[in-house]
């Protein structure tokens, strides 16, 4: 039944309890998770039943009670149901702190400088190539296919990047995050658009959420919210179009890498003496390699210089720029008209549409202003884009046109004919430099992305290199460091040519803007409430320029821009694949789930043997007792004297805290010694810890849990204990002290001297102490229980694991069948086990065997 709403009761599931104000109360256990003992339930000392609403646990009350009163249908509504990881996440100390802390000017200007060498790398190499691919297309005539393609390229530069990604989609990062998967998370947060259905509202008090949700005075944001929410379509689309995004960028990843360090290399052909394309393809190569090999040393020790090197550089082109504006043509400034834009197109026609393909090139890498934001703050990429990069980027266009004004012969290779002779030499090394760092970012910017991807369960599992233990975003995949590696250098083998990259280059970039946009329109929609005005003219006006920019560059396919699409559609499948087979596994787990009620019949000790030590057994439940645990039960002749159920969740947040990590309840009864335990991680968290510390921390955790367990058991007893005088008889019923207080009040299933049955039946001639005698540290069940951890602990742990296969049902279609049978199958067979990322040794393995029908 759906919580608060009106239901009806059967005459055993209710009994009447006086309350402090003189009223009535129906008692009730379903209010809480009927399949565990949640942390407030009124449990059942005897049989380990929580108070359900079949009246099984009142069923088993002393005859003389239920004899002294009557019990009767009412219509009650039921309050909210409060979790029991609810009340665990609200003691948190600072889990609702949002403050951020503000960087100092001097501090921002720092930050600004490294920007350079990790966000502007690929937008600053532009100029080594844009001016040769445009006029590859429009031969110039006259000044007007100069100035028209300069005013072009200005405007793209000051309304893509500088308009759109510097005052808008920065501001709509999560906690500072970046990055296509870090929208999807900021509107998953928003609103429930996440495929996989494990989302709790204990995940909103983590410190990172800074969840406000609309308003309901706001209609408009309320509307967005319910449509995306209850149809399924809406959330496949903008999954849909998140993956094909990630992807995009995975393509670009490839290459980003060729492009550029075949830019820098062609640079020698018309400087050294028989130095042809051979020999260009061939430097490029050794280059690549070189690139790809260092890779695994990590950013931090390759990339230390990253920042000084692209700094010099933005310092050569503005430079540089300058002086070609003075020598050869100051007039060219009269590109800031776009009135030329209409005359290269009117001049031009068809052939000017073409030429836009080349254009869109001078914005290549201006996604990763957002997706490195991770690393830096939006501050400092603003300083860093509107005081360096983008006044040296128009200086360096601007040179390029005026000495084509008098050399306008000189287009293929327009950058090192413009540098004067003396610093040629000087100007390659740091453009060979600047193109290596600009691969840098995009590489690690698609590791990145894989990463992200990974967490939110959307990529195979694969592994993962930490290469910093300083900084947390610093890492490397072997795998796609190798195929990247080995593509380039098919790309590079293959075109030969520059022009001929440029014709796959852009497309992917392209695509991401538009990603871009249609998220942003989403989250001014739904969370910041903009105008509507304002909400419209976004993707209007960015929306069609890049649209118009993509029309541009796929008249490009045949020419070889059909390469990213092949790319980016392969990975795009590989995630969908993922996802797709991973939801229907989540679900055929949630239907397989065992009944608490089967595990009570067996006893505390399970049915089997219980032998000293902690079994970890790993699921994807945050609620119930998976189907792996039944088959262990058959299938192992003992089972560990704790029981511990782990999920290890990944939840829309960027970070968790370490003191916000775990979250624990207790299955059962104590003498079970069962718990579930939640292990919460964000999208960009790093996994590092071995298994000792993993054990470790699990192990602290779950005693804070005990101990905050004993000190609610020992403050509602005394709550109790102090209500009893206060309370008249209101009704036959006799008086419980375990059914008093508000229900809203977190009641603790073990707590014993609120237990009825215990004071009716099983032990009445033990007295039950107070509270005020006896602290929840004294308490000699609370020390029992912790010793037992303890022994536990000593004796081992072992890792539970299902070796799960995963097969559609004989009713399915036959594309679900071969996406399930063999794709997802083939994927789940070549990625890394869940637990490759701790370190566990396979003797503390144990595999059992399962297959998921879905």
């Amino acid at each position: 039944m759906d919580d608060g709403g009106i239901q009806e009761e059967p005459p055993s599931a209710r009994f009447l309890t006086p309350t402090r104000s003189g009223g009535t109360r129906w008692v009730d256990g379903s209010e809480v998770d009927s399949s565990e003992s949640a942390a407030w339930s009124l449990g059942d000392e005897r049989s380990g039943e929580t108070v359900s609403a079949e009246g099984s646990a009142a069923a088993t009350a002393p005859a003389s009670r239920v004899s002294s009163g009557t019990f009767r249908r009412r219509l009650g509504k039921r309050p909210r149901r409060v979790d029991s990881l609810d009340v665990e996440a609200m003691s948190v100390g600072g889990a609702h702190g949002h403050s951020s802390k503000e960087l100092t000017m001097l501090s921002t200007i720092a930050m600004a400088f490294q920007t350079l060498g990790v966000v502007y790398g690929d937008m600053g190499t532009s100029p080594l190539y844009v001016f040769s691919d445009v006029f590859s297309k429009v031969p110039i005539k006259s000044e007007v296919e100069i100035l028209g393609a300069l005013s072009l390229v200005m405007y793209t530069i000051a309304l893509i990047p500088f308009a759109k990604y510097v005052f808008i989609v920065l501001k709509a990062n999560d906690n500072g995050e970046g990055g296509t998967f870090a929208l999807y998370s900021l509107i998953c947060r928003y609103a429930k658009v996440s495929l996989l259905p494990n989302q709790q509202r204990v995940d909103e008090d983590i410190s990172s959420f800074r969840l406000k949700l609309p308003t309901s005075e706001l209609e408009r944001a309320m509307f967005v919210k319910d449509c995306l929410e209850k149809k399924p379509l809406f959330k496949n689309i903008i999954l849909f179009l998140v993956l094909m995004g990630t992807s995009m960028v995975i393509g670009d990843g490839i290459l980003t890498p060729s492009m550029s360090v075949m830019s820098a290399v062609s640079g020698l052909q018309g400087q050294v003496p028989g130095f042809d394309t051979d020999a260009v393809v061939l430097v490029s190569i050794i280059v690549l390699l070189l690139l790809f090999s260092v890779q695994r040393f990590g950013t931090g020790k390759v990339g230390f210089m990253f920042a000084p090197i692209l700094g010099l550089w933005f310092i050569n082109l503005g430079s540089i720029g300058i002086y070609n504006i003075v020598k050869y043509d100051i007039s060219v400034v009269r590109a800031f008209n776009p009135v030329y834009i209409y005359l290269f197109f009117q001049t031009n026609g068809m052939k000017a549409w073409s030429a836009l393909g080349g254009c869109v090139l001078c914005i290549t890498g201006a996604e990763a202003m957002f997706a490195d934001l991770g690393h830096f703050s939006v501050k400092s990429i603003q300083v860093a884009f509107t005081a360096v990069v983008f006044p040296c980027l128009l200086i360096a266009y601007m040179g390029q046109a005026a000495f084509l004004m008098k050399n306008p012969l000189a287009v293929e290779r327009i950058f090192y004919d413009s540098v004067p002779g003396v610093l040629f030499w000087p100007v390659f090394v740091i453009a060979t430099l600047a193109a290596m760092i600009a691969s840098q970012a995009m590489i690690s910017a698609t590791f990145s992305c894989i990463k992200q991807a990974m967490a939110l369960g959307c990529f195979p599992r694969i592994k993962i290199i930490h290469t910093s233990k300083k900084i947390m975003g610093q890492i490397y995949i072997p795998v796609m460091n190798w195929f990247l590696m080995v593509m380039c250098i098919i790309i590079v083998a293959t075109f030969r040519s520059t022009n001929d990259i440029a014709n796959a280059y852009g497309i992917a970039e392209v695509g991401v803007m538009m990603v871009s946009t249609v998220l942003v329109t989403l989250v001014m929609l739904l969370i910041w409430q903009t105008n509507l005005f304002l909400v419209l003219c976004f993707p209007i006006l960015f929306g069609a320029v890049e649209f118009a920019y993509l029309t541009a560059v796929l008249s490009k396919i045949q020419e070889g821009g059909w390469l990213p699409l092949a790319f980016s559609s392969l990975f795009l499948c590989i995630m969908y694949t993922w996802n797709y087979g991973s939801v229907l596994k989540y679900q055929s787990e949630m239907r397989g789930k065992i009944s608490l009620d089967f595990i009570l019949d067996l006893g505390a000790t399970l049915g089997t043997v219980r032998v000293p030590g902690i079994g970890l057994v790993y699921n994807e439940l945050v609620q119930g007792i998976p189907s792996i645990f039944g088959q262990l039960l058959v299938t192992l002749p003992a089972m560990h004297s704790t029981i511990v159920f782990v999920c290890i969740k990944y939840i829309p947040v960027p970070y968790v805290p370490l003191e916000e990590r775990f979250l624990f309840r207790r299955v059962g009864q104590k003498d079970y010694h069962m718990f579930r335990c939640v292990a919460r991680y964000g999208y960009k968290d790093v996994r590092k810890e071995d298994h000792g510390f993993f054990e470790q921390l699990l192990v602290e955790s779950l005693e804070k849990f005990l101990r905050r367990e004993a000190q609610e058991i020992a403050l509602e007893t005394s709550t109790m204990e102090a209500e009893r005088d206060d309370i008249s008889v209101v009704s036959e019923v006799p008086q419980s002290p375990a059914c008093e207080g508000d229900l809203q009040t977190p009641l603790l299933s073990d707590q014993r001297s609120g237990d009825h049955n215990r004071m009716g039946t099983r032990d009445d001639s033990s007295p039950v102490l107070p509270s005020s005698s006896m602290s929840a540290e004294e308490d000699p069940a609370l020390e029992y229980e912790l010793e037992a951890l303890r022994e536990a602990m000593a004796s081992g742990f072992t890792y539970l694991l299902a070796h799960g296969d995963v097969r559609a049902r004989k009713e399915s279609f036959f594309t679900k069948k071969f996406i399930i049978n063999y794709f997802y199958a083939f994927l789940r067979r070549n990625c890394r086990a869940g637990t490759a990322t701790l370190k566990v040794p396979h003797s503390n393995i144990m595999r059992v065997g399962m297959t998921y029908m879905v």
